[in-house]
C-alpha cells in the first residue's frame, strides 16, 4: 500500500505541471486589455499601464510568466489582484462557503441517491422501480437553475421552510441545504441510477448467491456483501463531483447569493484577473488530485478483493 500511495503521488507531480500549464497558457491568451476600466471612464495613463505590465510581468515571454509565478506558486504565493489584493485571501474568504455548500450537496447526494438506488436495485415491485426512474429521469431533463429557482420560490419564498439566500459566509449547514439540493438535484439522479444498475447486476453474483445459501441475515447479505461492491463505481462517481461542486457552482451560488467560489470565478473572469482565475483552478486540480487518490484506496476498502501492491 505504501509504495503504491508514493507511486500515486509521484504521477500527480507531471499531472499538476501539465494542467497548471494548461491553465496558465488558457489565461493568457484571453483577449482583452486587462487595464480597461481600471481607471474609471477615462483611459489609464501610459505611466500606469506600463508600471502596472512591468509589475506583473506582462511583456516577458509566456514561458518566463509561467515559470516565475509556478517558483511563486510552489512558495505558496497566488500572486494578487491589479488592484493590489492578495489572491490568497480571496480564496481564503470564499473557499470555506464554497467547501461548506460542496459537503452539503455531496451528502445529500449520496444519502437520497444510493437509499433510492439501494431499494429500487433490489425491489421488485415496478411501482417504486418506476416511480424512482421518472423522478431521476425528471432531475436530469431540467436545468439546475431551473430547479434552484423552484426550490427557493417554494421552499423560500412562499413556505418560509429555508432562507431564500445564504446571508453571509458564515452561514450554517441549514442555510446551505436549500442551495445544497439545487446542486445536488442533477448528480443526485445519476447516482441513484448507477446504484440501481450495480445493485440488480451485483444481486445475482455467485458470492450473494452463497451468502444467501449460508443463511445470512438479508440485512448482512446486502449490507457487507452485495452493497460494499456495488458502490464501487458510485464512489468514483461521488469522489469527482465533490471537486466538481467547488468550482462548478456559479449558477447555483448566483440563485441564492453565496459568496463562494463560484461568483468569485465569474467576477474575475468578466474584470480580466487571470492571477485569481488561475490559482482557484490551480486550488482545484490539487483537490482532484488528492481525491482521485482517496477514490483508489477506498476501493480496497470496499472489495477486500482489491490489493494495491
Amino acid at each position: 500500500m505504501g509504495r503504491y500511495v508514493l507511486r500515486r503521488l509521484l504521477q500527480m507531480i507531471p499531472v499538476f505541471f501539465g494542467t497548471t500549464l494548461l491553465i496558465y497558457l488558457l489565461v493568457w491568451v484571453v483577449p482583452g486589455d486587462p487595464f480597461a476600466g481600471k481607471c474609471g471612464e477615462r483611459d489609464c495613463p501610459d505611466s500606469y499601464i506600463n508600471e502596472m505590465r512591468e509589475k506583473f510581468n506582462l511583456d516577458d515571454p509566456f514561458f518566463v510568466q509561467y515559470f516565475k509565478y509556478l517558483g511563486n506558486l510552489l512558495q505558496g504565493d497566488f500572486g494578487e489582484t491589479y488592484s493590489g489584493r492578495p489572491v490568497s485571501e480571496l480564496i481564503a474568504g470564499a473557499y470555506p462557503v464554497s467547501l461548506r455548500l460542496a459537503v452539503v450537496a455531496l451528502l445529500i447526494e449520496a444519502v437520497i441517491g444510493i437509499t433510492a438506488g439501494v431499494l429500487t436495485g433490489l425491489s421488485k415491485r415496478r411501482f417504486l422501480d418506476n416511480l424512482v426512474l421518472v423522478s431521476t429521469l425528471f432531475l436530469i431533463s431540467v436545468p439546475v437553475f431551473v430547479t434552484g429557482f423552484v426550490l427557493q420560490f417554494v421552499f423560500g419564498l412562499q413556505l418560509d421552510i429555508f432562507p431564500p439566500t445564504v446571508p453571509d459566509r458564515n452561514a450554517s449547514v441549514f442555510d446551505l441545504l436549500l442551495p445544497g439540493l439545487a446542486l445536488a438535484s442533477l448528480s443526485m439522479a445519476y447516482v441513484a441510477r448507477l446504484t440501481r444498475a450495480s445493485i440488480a447486476e451485483n444481486k445475482r453474483a455467485d458470492y450473494v448467491r452463497t451468502a444467501v445459501a449460508k443463511g445470512l441475515h438479508p440485512r448482512r447479505v446486502v449490507g457487507v456483501h452485495l452493497l460494499r461492491n456495488s458502490l464501487i463505481p458510485v464512489i468514483t462517481f461521488l469522489g469527482a463531483d465533490l471537486g466538481a461542486f467547488l468550482g462548478g457552482a456559479i449558477v447555483t451560488e448566483g440563485i441564492f447569493n453565496v459568496p463562494g467560489l463560484g461568483g468569485l470565478i465569474f467576477r474575475s473572469i468578466a474584470s480580466k484577473e487571470g492571477a485569481v482565475v488561475t490559482g482557484i483552478v490551480v486550488l482545484l486540480v490539487l483537490v482532484y488530485l488528492v481525491l482521485t487518490l482517496l477514490v483508489d484506496l477506498a476501493y480496497a476498502v470496499l472489495d477486500p478483493r482489491i490489493r494495491y501492491d
